[in-house]
This record gives C-alpha cells, sequence and structure tokens, in this order.
C-alpha cells in the first residue's frame, strides 16, 4: 500500500506539473490574443468613424495626414557651424538658450584665442524636438550660419513593435506571478521561478532600449561648431632700396651671424676639448704600446746576433791507410 501510495503521489505530482506548464502555455497565447484583439478593436472604431465621415453629405474630411506625423516616432539629428565674434561668450548664450527650451548640454570644448585666431568653441546640444525650429532661429541672431544640415530617421514601426512587445511580457510576467502565488510543489515554484527570472531580464532589457529611444525621439542631437573669422596678418617688405640701407642690412647680417658663430663656438668648446684629450690619451697608448714592441724587437735582434764560443774541435779518427810498395824505378841506361 505505501508503495502504491508513493507512486500515485509521483505520478500526480508529474501530471501537476506538465498541468501548471500547459497552462502558462495556454495563458501567454491567450493574453497575445487578447493584445492582438485589442489593438484592432480600438483601430475599427477609428476607421469606422473615418468612412462614416466620409459617406456623410457636408462632412468635412479628418486630417489624417496630420495625425499620421503626429503619431510619428522620428529621430532628428544635425550639426551646425557658425561665425560669431566671441565664440567663448557666445557658446554662454546658446547654453542659457538651449536650457531655457528644455535642453541640455551634454558636451562642450573651448579653444582659447591666439594671435592667429581669435578662439573656438564646440557643443553638443540635446534640444526638445517640438522647440527644435524655435531654437535654431534663436541661434541664427548670434551670428553667422555657415553650414546646417539635419538627419531624420523614422522609427515608428520599431517603437510600435516594442510597446507590444513590451505589453505582452507585462502581461505574461504578471500571470506567472500569480501562477507561482499560487503553486506548493517545490518542483513547480522552481520551474515558475526560473521561467519568471527569464521574463523579468527580458522585460528589463525592452524597457532600457525602449527608454533609449524615447529619449532620442523625444531629444534632438545636434553638434554645434563656433569660430571666428580668420585673423589677417600683414607683413611688411623691409627689403633695402638704397646703398646705406643695403649697407646697414649686410652689417646688421653680419653681427648677427658672428654671434651665432660665437654661440655655437661657445657650445662646441666644451665638446672640442673634451675630444682633444680622448685624442692625446689615445695616441699616447699607441706610442706607447709601439715603443714596447719596438725595444722587444730590438733585444731580440741583439740576441740573435752574439756569436758562440767555439767548442773543442774533435779530431777525425786515425785511419790507416794501406801503401802499396812499389820497387824503386831504375833509371834506363
Amino acid at each position: 500500500m505505501n508503495t502504491m501510495s508513493k507512486t500515485q503521489e509521483g505520478t500526480v505530482r508529474r501530471v501537476r506539473r506538465i498541468g501548471v506548464i500547459a497552462a502558462l502555455i495556454v495563458a501567454t497565447g491567450m493574453i497575445a490574443g487578447c493584445s492582438a484583439s485589442a489593438d484592432s478593436t480600438t483601430e475599427m472604431p477609428g476607421a469606422d468613424a473615418a468612412y462614416a465621415d466620409a459617406g456623410a453629405p457636408n462632412a468635412e474630411a479628418p486630417d489624417v495626414a496630420g495625425k499620421a506625423t503626429a503619431d510619428r516616432s522620428v529621430i532628428i539629428t544635425g550639426s551646425m557651424y557658425m561665425t560669431v565674434e566671441d565664440p567663448i561668450a557666445t557658446a554662454d548664450k546658446v547654453t542659457g538658450i538651449v536650457q531655457s527650451a528644455g535642453g541640455r548640454i551634454d558636451a562642450r570644448s573651448e579653444t582659447a584665442p591666439d594671435e592667429r585666431n581669435g578662439g573656438a568653441a564646440a557643443l553638443t546640444m540635446r534640444i526638445p524636438s517640438n522647440h527644435l525650429d524655435a531654437v535654431i532661429d534663436d541661434l541664427r541672431e548670434l551670428g553667422t550660419v555657415d553650414q546646417l544640415s539635419t538627419d531624420s530617421y523614422d522609427v515608428t514601426t520599431e517603437v510600435t513593435d516594442l510597446d507590444a512587445q513590451i505589453s505582452t511580457l507585462r502581461a505574461s510576467t504578471k500571470r506567472i506571478e500569480a501562477l507561482l502565488a499560487g503553486a506548493k510543489d517545490i518542483s513547480d515554484i522552481i520551474t515558475l521561478e526560473n521561467e519568471l527570472d527569464g521574463r523579468q531580464a527580458q522585460l528589463q532589457g525592452l524597457e532600457a532600449r525602449q527608454r533609449g529611444l524615447d529619449d532620442q525621439v523625444s531629444m534632438s542631437t545636434i553638434d554645434l561648431s563656433l569660430t571666428t573669422e580668420p585673423v589677417i596678418i600683414i607683413v611688411a617688405d623691409d627689403s633695402p632700396e638704397t646703398f646705406w640701407d643695403g649697407l646697414v642690412s649686410g652689417w646688421s647680417g653680419l653681427v648677427a651671424f658672428i654671434s651665432v658663430a660665437l654661440i655655437v663656438v661657445g657650445v662646441m668648446l666644451p665638446w672640442v676639448a673634451v675630444g682633444a684629450l680622448i685624442t692625446v690619451g689615445v695616441f699616447a697608448l699607441v706610442r706607447t704600446r709601439k715603443s714596447r714592441r719596438a725595444r722587444g724587437a730590438a733585444a731580440s735582434a741583439a740576441t740573435q746576433a752574439v756569436p758562440q764560443q767555439p767548442g773543442p774541435t774533435p779530431q777525425p779518427a786515425a785511419s790507416t791507410v794501406l801503401t802499396e810498395e812499389r820497387p824503386p824505378e831504375h833509371p834506363a841506361p
């Protein structure tokens, strides 16, 4: 009996788990279907009303184009180049204009004026899209607009799809939370919690993307560059025109050359002195080695030139010479 009870209990748990998962899938599908039905229901009355107004006599046509433009989600970016008298002071004025319109400055850089230019400034402006034209008109009064360009990106479809995904995912997440609140089996609770964590992470990612798109749509981005007119430097022609001017110019050049030559000599003199000392030392070392070698060679030659003392001359060994005795020759008669 106990074995049968445990088996039946395990079977009941598996059936319950499968039932919970199936209910979750069905609930998700029903929520998606309800969302689609709600969207179609919301659109149909407006369409019927538009057709009714169009078919009715003396009825004014609805401003469909204006409504479609108002419902569009457009990201606007651009750049603007202006020539002003004082770029840094003008940048302060630009900041005040943008902030008064509800915008902000995301980046700002400045270049101080010098002898050849009057300075420069660059700003990244975030302007509310519905105040963009008014702000640009105010900026035109601060100087001369050299170049203005804007780009528009229509993201209406992306925003609509993202809103639908977020709405469906939120409803599904609430349904899973309700199922989790009523679950009692540990395995069901773990399954539902894992599913809930995954959907919440997906929902957070979609919401972050939605916030980014909303910021880009609601706040246009314009890069503004402020510069001044280039400074014109007049170079005077001081070339000599008379003999005396030529003489003076030549003397001045000679004096300048001598001054520069003396400076160069003064700079190089310590190096020349050190180089001379090193050269003298090297020559002395080389001569010392050569003299040592010469003395060694002379001593060796003298040793070889001295004759050796003669020793006793060896006497040759006595040899026996056999002399053939001949008879004395008699003179002929």
